[in-house]
């Protein structure tokens, strides 16, 4: 394992998913990279009347704080080969597996809130999708 993905957003399980991927970066000596993925895209805000430019700022600087919050988090672990990025895409799960694999990445780490019944269907699960997508392992958090 030299190369880490972990997904991150902010959430509950994304932040343990984030601790997660720092400890086994630091066990495994891996570059270890954070990645967002940013919905709506810029071409969807673009034919919207109800985005402006107060929200989308509001909106980068959330993304931009969970990412710092997590770079922080790994570099005051001792971790130094750390990145941050975001994509964007309606399709969350596979906007990470490509992302994965086009940067060669060969571990993904994601969070999970584990719905089950029928919030699962109704829902579905980007762990899920991740897992039957991926061409690497994937560690899934909860």
């Amino acid at each position: 394992m030299k190369h880490i993905l972990c997904a991150t957003d902010g959430s509950h399980s994304a932040m343990k998913a984030v601790d997660f991927a720092v400890e086994l970066a630091k066990s495994v000596n891996a570059r270890l990279t954070f990645i967002h993925v940013v919905r709506p895209t810029s071409e969807d805000i673009s034919h919207s009347y109800f985005w402006d430019s107060s929200i989308l700022d509001a909106a980068d600087a959330q993304i931009k704080q969970e990412l710092r919050d997590a770079m922080v988090k790994a570099t005051s672990q001792g971790l130094d080969d750390v990145f941050c990025i975001t994509a964007a895409g309606h399709d969350i799960a596979k906007a990470i597996v490509d992302y994965a694999e086009k940067h060669e990445h060969d571990h993904v780490v994601t969070g999970s809130v584990g719905r089950s019944g029928i919030a699962k269907v109704l829902l579905g699960s980007i762990a899920q999708h991740i897992v039957q997508r991926s061409h690497c392992p994937v560690t899934i958090v909860r």
